[in-house]
Order: C-alpha cells, then structure tokens, then sequence
C-alpha cells in the first residue's frame, strides 16, 4: 500500500511538471493534471490538498533535484574551475531528461507562480561561490568581473531551457562545450587554462550514466539522494563529485 501511494505521489508530480512545462502553472489544470497521471481528483487532494501544494511539490523536488546536481560549494577544490565545467554538463544533461527539473526552473519565472523558492538563484549562488574560491585559490584571471562571469553562466542555463524546447534535445548536451571553450580563455588563470577540459574531465564524464539510462520509470532510482522526499524521480545516479568534499 505505501508502495502504491508513493507511485500515486510520484506519477502527479511528474505529470504536473510535464503541464507546467508546456503551459506555466496556470495552464495545468487539475483535470489535465490527474488524467495525465490516470488518479481520480480525490487522490490529488489526499495527497496534495491543492493545486498549490501540488505545484510546491514540483518546485521543492526540482530544487532537491538541483542540489543533488551541484552539492554544495565546497570550501576548497584542487580544481574549481574544472568543478564548475562539469557539473554544467551534468546538469545540461538533466535538463534534458528530467520533466520535474525543468518545471522547476519554469515555475522560476512564471508570472502566475509566487514562491520563496528560485533555482535560478540557487544555481546563481552556486555559480558565484565557485568563482569566489576559484579566486581566492588563484585560479581565475584577474581582470575578470565576478558579476559579469556569473551573469554569463546563468544566462548559459537559461539558454538551454530554451532550447530544450527545440525537437533535437540533443543540441543542450553539445552548446555546452562551445560555451566553455569561447569563456575559459577570459575566465581562467593562465597557469591553470590549458589544463580545464571544456567538454568535462575525463574522470567525470566516466562516472556519468548512459542517456537511454536517464529516465523516469517505474522502479526506485539508481541512486536515492539523500535530501530528496521524493527520490523515485532522481533520474540519475548521484555521485559525488571528484575532490567536492571540503
């Protein structure tokens, strides 16, 4: 019984993810919502109460989802710009495959959604601690804007919501690189560039699941993140990073 309602639970997350995503939170209506998952309104109120309390459901677990992705910034890193490359791509590559996440990142901006939760800003202050130590460890050039660089990594993310929208989803996973191989030789210090890997560490991308794995289905996840309250929609195995751990 409690495997079932965890199923009934997970599959009105999803769907309602799937429905912000498409039409913003105003146009997920509670009827599409529970056709889509195949319950009965009632079961959306036992679990949820509300539309409300559903659409906070997606926000929280798509915020958990994200910090399963970055961690948090660590007090130091042997290498932190090289940190900061690969989890991008790790993270393009779960907004590829991750419904939850994206309408997390919608919700971020939709103007019929209030909430104290934002994943941009997490993601921004995220991107910014990395560049604070990076600095601070005299991996970054010294001429760079702190702000500027942060702007222009967050708006990197904010692209590739955009085009996930586009039919070859394929294309988030390859824009990262180009992005990181144009940045680098600005941001990076010179005695650390030529030794960042634009398209990931080799070390890193060893560790990442096959695509075709990166899906929700109807099993438990490979790996249950432990800050997750719904970990059957962590579609990819958390690890940890190499060297994250302060």
């Amino acid at each position: 019984m409690q495997d079932r309602a965890a199923r009934t639970r997970r599959d009105l997350i999803r769907s309602a993810a799937e429905l912000i995503e498409q039409g913003g939170f105003a146009g997920a209506s509670v009827g599409q919502i529970c056709a889509l998952a195949g319950v009965s309104r009632g079961a959306l109120h036992f679990h949820f109460g509300n539309k409300q309390a559903l659409g906070e459901a997606v926000e929280s677990t798509a915020a958990e989802i994200l910090l399963c992705v970055t961690g948090q910034v660590p007090e130091r890193h042997p290498a932190p710009l090289q940190f900061l490359v690969d989890t991008s791509h790790t993270l393009a590559q779960r907004v590829v495959c991750d419904p939850v996440l994206r309408a997390g990142f919608t919700l971020a901006h939709d103007a019929a959604w209030h909430s104290d939760v934002s994943l941009w800003q997490h993601w921004r202050q995220w991107v910014r601690g990395l560049l604070d130590l990076a600095r601070r460890q005299g991996s970054l050039a010294r001429d760079v804007d702190l702000d500027g660089a942060v702007s222009a990594i967050t708006a990197l993310m904010a692209g590739l919501e955009g085009l996930e929208r586009d039919p070859a989803r394929d294309r988030i996973a390859r824009s990262v690189t180009p992005f990181w191989r144009l940045v680098l030789p600005q941001l990076a210090a010179e005695a650390v560039r030529g030794r960042i890997e634009a398209a990931g560490s080799s070390a890193a991308m060893a560790d990442e699941p096959p695509l075709e794995r990166w899906r929700l289905d109807d099993g438990a996840a490979p790996h249950e993140c432990a800050a997750m309250s719904d970990a059957e929609l962590c579609c990819v195995p958390y690890r940890e990073m190499s060297g994250s751990a302060s």
